[in-house]
Parts: structure tokens; sequence; C-alpha cells
């Protein structure tokens, strides 16, 4: 089956900017690996499963880590395909809401039994989400749901931090601006 083009028009991050407060990443080969990841599993890469579905997964794992970089651009990103500000705000109470479908609810449990892992837990979630996905789509949203979780990390550690670009804080702490997106 051919891919879907699912890329992002126009620019992310319009109005926010972000500052290295701890490290630069490209001091090692691991900024541009997991630059090489965020290409191929990221917001504008060209995936076959729905795109709201998986930007659902990338924010929640921006949500429970929590990174404000990927909190910024993941809410920008689902706004811009078209996800309404109201299940985007409801998202961390998915549990309590009939706004998300069954296969959202499934891949929302599967991506919080991975993200915070617990065994039996998983165990549990990944069967229910075979009920709903073949083998290929579990396959691609583990991708998406690692790939943020090793961005969320890397974005918290090196230190990414938020600052209005109009209004740029006075606080001088920057290493590099941030690098690539998640």
């Amino acid at each position: 089956m051919p891919r879907r083009d699912t890329r992002i028009p126009g620019p992310v991050l319009e109005a926010v900017s972000f500052r290295n407060t701890r490290f630069d990443p490209s001091q090692t080969r691991f900024g541009s690996l997991a630059g090489k990841l965020a290409a191929e599993f990221g917001y504008s890469a060209d995936l076959l499963g729905d795109p709201r579905l998986l930007q659902l997964l990338r924010l929640r794992v921006a949500q429970l880590n929590p990174c404000s970089y990927c909190l910024i651009l993941h809410t920008e990103v689902a706004t811009k395909i078209g996800i309404p500000s109201v299940v985007i705000a409801h998202l961390p109470s998915w549990r309590e809401s009939a706004m998300f479908s069954g296969q959202e609810r499934a891949a929302l449990a599967y991506c919080e039994a991975l993200t915070i892992f617990n065994q039996e837990r998983f165990a549990v979630a990944h069967e229910e989400l075979r009920t709903h996905f073949s083998e290929r789509d579990v396959a691609e949203m583990a991708a998406v749901i690692i790939n943020m979780n090793l961005w969320t990390r890397l974005k918290l550690a090196q230190g990414a931090v938020p600052f209005d670009s109009i209004a740029p804080s006075t606080d001088e702490v920057a290493t590099t601006d941030a690098d690539e997106p998640a």
C-alpha cells in the first residue's frame, strides 16, 4: 500500500522560540540520530496510519513526560491537521470521555502503557489494541510512541525552554536554538 502524504502545511512553532539551557545535542551523534528517527516517525513523516490518531499519541506522550517543547509543537500540529481544540484540551481525561472512538481509546491506553511501562498493563493494552488494528498498524504506532518518548526525554535533558519570540526573555541562558522537531 503506498504511503499517504501526511506532511503538515506551513511552519510550526510560529510564535515561540526555544533555548537549550543545559547542553547542545549536536555535541554527539545522538542529536543527528534522533533527527533521522523524527524524519521517519515524527509529525511530518509520511506514514500509513490515521494522522489524527498518530498526532493524539504524540501529544499524549508529551503530556505524560511533560515536555514544553513537545507540548507546544504537537498542540500546534494537532490544530493544523484539524483536531478540534476541545479534543486537544480534553486529551488528558480521555478515559472520562465519549469524544474518542474505541480505536483511539485502545491506542491511547497502549500509548500510556508503553510510556509508563508496566509489564501486566502493557500486555493487556497490546491485546486490546490488536482487536482494533493490524500488526503493521501496531508497529507503526509503537514507533511513533517510542520516537516521541525519545524526543521528550532529549528535550527535557537538553533543557529546551520556550520563550515568546516576539518579546524574548532577558535571561541569557541559551546554548543554542532547539533542533529538529519530533
